[in-house]
């Protein structure tokens, strides 16, 4: 990223901040595990309050205490590396298609930001609508070994060598494998990064539809290669809490906004929350020391 418009952007960040408020009434639970091991992690940044997966999220979810830059890992036509959760850039550009059908240069002329102002009019600021999509290589430019990234691999099938590029980009960048979490619902892909670096630590994703499970097999599967697991929290309970926990596996749980489903999943033992808000994870996490 051009230091040109670093100051820029910091400034941006901090008076965005300056616009954030959180008066929420709280409500006190004692606490299962220390609040200082528990990860808080900024979803596609800090996305409740700017433009996800832009360089302006990233730096405000910093800002915010989040534990990591949490990146959703797309693969252009030419084969760059960019951070966009959406197999298609309709909903964050307006643009048709999908991300894989454009060039680099091509992604690089889109808005990634006018969405924003448009769906979040409370939130709207005229320089979101200047903001591009930035590539992995600019996030590292411009983080640097000062942060910790957590990466997810999307659609590795359509996206053929992507966890190679991925190494290849942290290699270059001198980003240390005890600093990525890498994590993808792909059973291969994971298999394919611990074959490439077993030093990086790897996170199975799962989505359940209904109340969550686990069997035995399945868990002695998932510690062969992965140190945890990610879902869904809608559908966790207690039990399966435990029972992941208990067999030496981290839990992730993704996407909680509202306190009180943050302080019941802490009550059951997971060990890190994505969400939209890491500055309502960060004064809930206070309380509980």
């Amino acid at each position: 990223m051009k230091k040109g418009i670093g100051w820029v952007l910091t400034a941006a960040v901090s008076i965005l901040l300056l616009f954030i408020s959180s008066n929420q009434e709280e409500q006190t639970f004692a606490p299962v595990v220390p609040a200082d091991e528990i990860l808080n992690v900024p979803h596609r940044g800090a996305s409740a309050y700017a433009p996800e997966h832009t360089i302006v999220s990233y730096e405000l979810g910093q800002q915010m205490s989040g534990d990591y830059v949490e990146i959703d890992l797309q693969m252009t036509k030419d084969g760059e590396l960019i951070a966009m959760h959406d197999d298609t850039l309709e909903r964050t550009t307006g643009e048709s298609g999908d991300v894989s059908a454009y060039t680099l240069a091509e992604i690089k002329q889109m808005d990634a930001g006018s969405w924003f102002n448009d769906t979040f009019p409370s939130l709207a600021q005229d320089y979101y609508e200047q903001l591009t999509i930035p590539t992995l290589e600019e996030l590292f430019l411009h983080f640097g070994t000062g942060v910790r990234y957590y990466i997810e691999i999307k659609s590795p099938r359509e996206n053929d060598g992507i966890e190679e590029k991925l190494l290849q980009m942290m290699d270059a960048h001198n980003i240390s494998s005890k600093d990525v979490l890498i994590q993808s619902f792909s059973v291969r892909s994971l298999k394919n990064v611990q074959r490439l670096n077993e030093d990086i630590s790897l996170v199975q994703l799962l989505r359940y539809d209904q109340k969550a499970r686990m069997t035995k097999n399945e868990l002695e599967a998932y510690k062969q290669y992965a140190i945890g697991i990610g879902a869904n929290y809608e559908q966790l309970h207690e039990e399966y809490v435990h029972q992941v926990r208990q067999n030496g596996l981290e839990l992730h749980a993704y996407t909680v906004n509202k306190k009180e489903d943050m302080h019941r999943l802490l009550d059951w033992g997971v060990t890190g929350i994505f969400t939209n808000y890491p500055d309502r994870l960060r004064e809930v996490l206070e309380q509980r020391e």
